[in-house]
């Protein structure tokens, strides 16, 4: 027995089933919310408690504040999330569900990046750093550790139509129709 590829086929495989969960998580909830997967994981995350500012939420997403906040802004745009200033300081806007964002919200089921989280930190700290260091230097084998690290399911915040809603449904099924293959399709 190879030890080598069982070990490399064993991780191919693990990484396929979070792709898939991610995959399958964000395509339900374009289909039965009209959001994208970074929508809702940012809704979800509102919906478990306001956030202070951009910043406060970047930070329980894991994720850098620039990307927030383009999905916070189409969820402005949509009405589902409210900005308003900070009592205490101008400069901070504070970020909320609105009526209709927790309307929507008591329709989803929890976003596959909220269940990759959870899982991640629930594992003991020695396998976390492990973990971390492990994919950094798979990162690094691959090239790719400049390239942006944009939140699960966001490939296409920043080409959304102007209602913020995502635009994968539509050029997903033209993509198809003219047999183009999809940039962002990985070979896993």
């Amino acid at each position: 027995m190879d030890h080598a590829r069982d070990s490399v086929t064993r991780s191919i495989d693990a990484l396929r089933r979070i792709f898939r969960a991610v995959r399958l998580s964000a395509r339900h909830a374009e289909r039965k919310l009209g959001l994208s997967g970074a929508q809702l994981f940012v809704l979800q995350q509102l919906g478990e408690r306001r956030a202070g500012s951009v910043n406060d939420l970047a930070q329980r997403t894991h994720t850098h504040q620039s990307s927030v906040s383009v999905v916070v802004r189409r969820l402005v745009t949509r009405g589902l999330v409210t900005r308003t200033r900070a009592p205490d300081d101008a400069r901070r806007l504070q970020i909320r569900l609105s009526a209709a964002g927790r309307a929507l919200l008591r329709q989803s089921r929890p976003a596959a990046q909220s269940l990759l989280i959870e899982a991640i930190a629930g594992l003991p700290s020695t396998h976390r750093r492990s973990l971390a260091s492990t994919l950094e230097r798979l990162v690094a084998e691959m090239g790719l550790a400049g390239s942006p690290a944009l939140m699960l399911s966001a490939e296409s915040e920043g080409r959304g139509s102007p209602d913020g809603r995502s635009p994968r449904a539509s050029t997903g099924r033209a993509r198809r129709r003219s047999g183009a293959a999809s940039p962002r399709h990985a070979t896993l």
